[in-house]
């Protein structure tokens, strides 16, 4: 039998997850008319969906595409409750919920404990979980070993992701104060697909249904063409293009499967 190339290169690579994690709540139901009491719609509560969401959405989505993940997040539960009209799909309403998060365990990250990983990809939304002071401590270990390390972080301040594989927007990267001296940035354009090196990588044209999530599938597809091309970093944003188109032609934050990408 003649392997497809695909089949040839997919191995189960062992990755390390690292990040601030949410549960997402999705609350269908319908709005068929005005309240007495003030002129606002009145929801009527349907059925509910939860959804893994931020860096376990980048988790669940790396196993999806055939890895071995391992997850470091916070165990608070952080809620982003949404309020959707079943009929049409729009949102009407996002509730959050952040709790004080526990910041990461430092101990954990050693030289030895890294060496179970093919690769480190680091979720971080800012909450709390990864404080500033402790980016070093996390990367260091991974970066002895030459591991690679992908981020995709909501801080301003960059600068302390050296040797790094950057992920990050459009809108986000214009408001960031400070990159590393050395790193590879790869920036998200919507449905214009990425920018790395100046180059621009197109995606493919979709219905855009919702965009919720789509940053954590392109990290996931980013990392796993990434390790099975052995740093092929423009094979690699092809892919992760094609994994976010499919991911906003859904609903909510959804999981890529091989068979999607077919």
């Amino acid at each position: 039998m003649i392997m497809s190339k695909d089949t040839q290169q997919q191995r189960q690579f062992r990755i390390l997850v690292v990040g601030d994690a949410c549960l997402d709540l999705y609350f269908f139901g319908s709005c068929d008319r005005l309240s007495p009491e003030a002129p606002v719609p009145v929801f009527k509560k349907g059925t509910i969906e939860k959804r893994q969401g931020m860096c376990l959405n980048v988790a669940s989505n790396l196993e999806s595409l055939g890895n071995k993940v391992s997850v470091d997040r916070n165990r608070e539960t952080i809620r982003k409750t949404r309020i959707v009209d079943q009929r049409s799909g729009q949102h009407i309403l996002r509730i959050d919920e952040e709790p004080e998060i526990k910041r990461i365990d430092l101990r954990k990250y050693t030289v030895d404990s890294m060496r179970a990983y093919d690769a480190l990809v680091i979720s971080d939304y800012d909450k709390g979980y990864i404080l500033q002071g402790d980016i070093l401590d996390i990367i260091q270990p991974a970066r002895s070993l030459g591991i690679p390390i992908f981020v995709d972080s909501k801080k301003k301040d960059l600068s302390k992701f050296e040797d790094c594989i950057i992920k990050i927007n459009e809108k986000e990267s214009k408001l960031v104060t400070s990159f590393p001296k050395k790193y590879e940035k790869i920036v998200t354009i919507g449905s214009e697909g990425a920018v790395w090196r100046e180059k621009k990588y197109p995606t493919l044209r979709v219905s855009v249904h919702d965009v919720c999530g789509a940053g954590d599938v392109f990290l996931a597809g980013l990392t796993t063409r990434y390790l099975e091309t052995r740093g092929d970093i423009a094979a690699s944003i092809r892919f992760a293009n094609k994994c976010a188109a499919i991911s906003v032609s859904r609903f909510g934050t959804c999981t890529i499967k091989r068979d999607d990408l077919s």
